[in-house]
């Protein structure tokens, strides 16, 4: 006949989770896995109802009603923090001198796998918590790569979105972002100024140095227009070397002119592209929505643009207010 011994040695391969204890109620083995739950207080020795409190039957609260309970079950749970909720299927010892309680994690097993970082080795190779564990850690993973690729997704989505709106040479806005903007600031009743900037004798620096030389001399540019503006003030590249800079909020023409003369000086200073110079100057012509009584954005590019070549029948460099031309008697065919 197989003695304690060895029966205990056996338990520990086919039920990990088993605790063998004797007609007083104290534990003589205990598998593994139970013992892995915890760890720093051994079980052998100790008196099975001072580390598990029994829950139902509520008719069981002694060890010889336990034992009593051939091939029962009982729901349990340890004393101590985590109280870790344990099924148990009770089996007498052959010679009555105690009995073997098998244990089970039954619903809370994913707990138990998270507080007690349990893995597969700590059950039985035939227990159905493997497979359990196989899909739970396959969905996971599913989970986890559905997230990546979200997050992939959504980065493509903002990427794809912030192109469809950025001039890819300087950085700057293009010409749908401008009309968004406009668009906004129309609806919303804001005031604003509209800034329009066209870079002089750059033609002249394509055809004397290359397209490199003039793709450098955008992105100057567009620097130092960015240089220039509030964070809330929109710059766009509207054309090859015309620009768009929008000033929220903004409408006192002498703040507008002062930052159009320091536009225009920065913008005259000659650029070095590989050693040669790229001399070039700015013509700015500006209209505020203020001056129309219903703003339109056609009608007020319109009136910038009016203002901008009229600053350059000036003699170019120049900056040129859209009511200095209303002064004049000068309006656009949209506000006659």
């Amino acid at each position: 006949m197989m003695d304690t011994a060895d029966l205990s040695t056996l338990l520990e391969t086919l039920c990990p989770m088993f605790v063998m204890v004797d007609s007083a109620g104290e534990i003589v083995n205990a598998g593994p896995t139970v013992q892995k739950l915890r760890p720093d207080e051994p079980m052998k020795g100790r008196a099975f109802l001072d580390i598990f409190e029994l829950v139902r039957p509520r008719t069981v609260t002694t060890i010889p009603a336990l034992l009593s309970l051939a091939g029962g079950k009982v729901h349990l749970r340890f004393h101590d923090e985590p109280r870790t909720a344990l099924k148990g299927l009770i089996a007498p010892l052959p010679d009555g001198d105690g009995a073997i309680i098998n244990l089970s994690f039954g619903i809370s097993i994913l707990d138990a796998v998270r507080d007690y970082a349990l893995t597969s080795a700590d059950f039985s190779g035939t227990d159905l918590a493997i497979e359990l564990l196989y899909l739970v850690e396959a969905k996971s993973a599913a989970m986890e790569a559905s997230r990546s690729l979200n997050l992939r997704l959504q980065g493509a989505m903002l990427a794809a979105e912030e192109q469809a709106v950025t001039d890819m040479l300087t950085g700057l806005k293009n010409r749908r972002a401008m009309d968004m903007v406009l668009g906004h600031l129309i609806s919303s009743g804001s005031a604003f100024a509209l800034m329009h900037l066209d870079l002089d004798f750059f033609k002249s620096v394509n055809d004397r140095l290359g397209h490199a030389a003039g793709d450098f001399v955008l992105q100057q540019a567009a620097r130092i227009m960015e240089e220039e503006t509030r964070n809330d003030d929109t710059v766009a590249r509207i054309g090859g070397d015309e620009f768009v800079i929008i000033f929220k909020g903004l409408v006192d023409e002498g703040v507008l002119s002062d930052i159009a003369v320091r536009l225009i000086n920065r913008l005259r200073q000659p650029m070095m592209f590989q050693g040669a110079p790229c001399q070039i100057s700015a013509s700015v012509g500006t209209a505020l929505s203020t001056q129309f009584k219903t703003p339109d954005a056609a009608e007020l590019l319109n009136a910038a643009d009016q203002a901008l070549y009229e600053a350059k029948r000036q003699g170019r460099s120049r900056h040129c207010l859209y009511s200095a031309l209303v002064e004049a008697g000068f309006r656009t065919a949209s506000s006659q």
